[in-house]
């Protein structure tokens, strides 16, 4: 048993196909599979269910991937153990991050971990949830910024903040001259949603569970509600298409702005996007830094918990 046939039956449960694995680990696929079998062979286990359309981990094998993985993690730790001897911080860091935090965190925190720690670069991978724990477990990607709550993966989780949710309504709307909102308003309005898979979609139907009637296998127009990203929804608020929430992070700054009693134009640069608070109990999300508890750079874990915390962060209660 080898170090590389290690590295190969985790990549083949990661790809779940033979040729994918081979290129992911840059060699010929006869070359893996025959590594694979010899370690079948000398398990006495069959690691893996072979068809003509995908691979699957067999039961038996789904344990051994996951040591085979942590066995990987350990032997690179050997690495990084003699690099913080010289540098703690020295080597990119794979972070991934949520969709519906990625694009207003990230410039920020980019330019806070530039600063403070430029021989850190951050490696950033954009996904969904679920996506993101599977890209952990397998060693794809080191730690990963999401929103409470996900299933208990036995992962070390670090609380970053809570991030209220405001409303987004067309600025000719009715509901636009209030000062704020509250979720029965929101029961007779078409709301907009995210596709199934994000979970900003599930904090949505929490607020205002009435809406889970516009689900991914709804039909005719109800389908048409769903949108692939919070930016792509907000235009479609702006056509006054219907409202939707966006986490305060997502709001941009001109439009909490004072607006001007009188306007010149029309079109004078005024957003068409009113974005409202919610009175009383504002509902509201919890964002975690989450990583493999295997994971050794303790050091590289607190620097971008710092960077993130020297990040701007408006309207959200920092949590230590």
């Amino acid at each position: 048993m080898t170090l590389t046939e290690l590295k190969y039956i985790v990549a083949v449960a990661r790809e779940k196909h033979f040729g994918k694995a081979a290129e992911a680990c840059f060699v010929s696929q006869p070359t893996l599979s025959v590594a694979i079998k010899k370690l079948e062979d000398e398990l006495e286990v069959k690691l893996f269910e072979r068809s003509a359309n995908e691979v699957t981990v067999t039961p038996l094998g789904e344990d051994i991937v996951r040591q085979a993985q942590s066995v990987l993690e350990q032997a690179a730790s050997i690495k990084e153990i003699a690099k913080r001897g010289k540098d703690p911080l020295a080597g990119p860091l794979r972070l991934g991050v949520i969709y519906t935090i990625g694009p207003y965190l990230l410039p920020d925190l980019v330019r806070q971990a530039i600063a403070r720690t430029p021989q850190m670069p951050l490696m950033l991978q954009e996904n969904f949830t679920v996506k993101l724990l599977e890209m952990l477990r397998t060693g794809e990607i080191d730690c990963a910024i999401m929103a409470e709550p996900f299933p208990d993966t036995g992962l070390a989780l670090a609380p970053l903040y809570d991030e209220p949710f405001m409303a987004a309504v067309p600025s000719s709307h009715p509901l636009a001259k209030q000062d704020s909102i509250t979720a029965d308003e929101l029961k007779a309005e078409t709301m907009l949603l995210l596709g199934t898979g994000h979970c900003f979609r599930d904090h949505v139907l929490e607020v205002c569970p009435e809406f889970a009637r516009f689900s991914s296998d709804a039909e005719g127009i109800r389908k048409s509600f769903e949108g692939s990203s919070l930016e792509t929804i907000k235009h479609m608020v702006a056509a006054g298409m219907g409202v939707t929430l966006v986490p305060r992070l997502g709001v941009p700054k001109e439009a909490l702005k004072p607006r001007p009693k009188t306007r010149k134009k029309k079109d004078d640069g005024d957003s068409y996007v009113k974005y409202l608070p919610f009175s009383g109990d504002e509902p509201s999300r919890r964002v975690v830094l989450a990583w493999r508890r295997s994971f050794t750079r303790y050091e590289a874990i607190a620097a971008l918990r710092n960077a993130i915390y020297a990040c701007e962060l408006p309207g959200v209660k920092r949590l230590s």
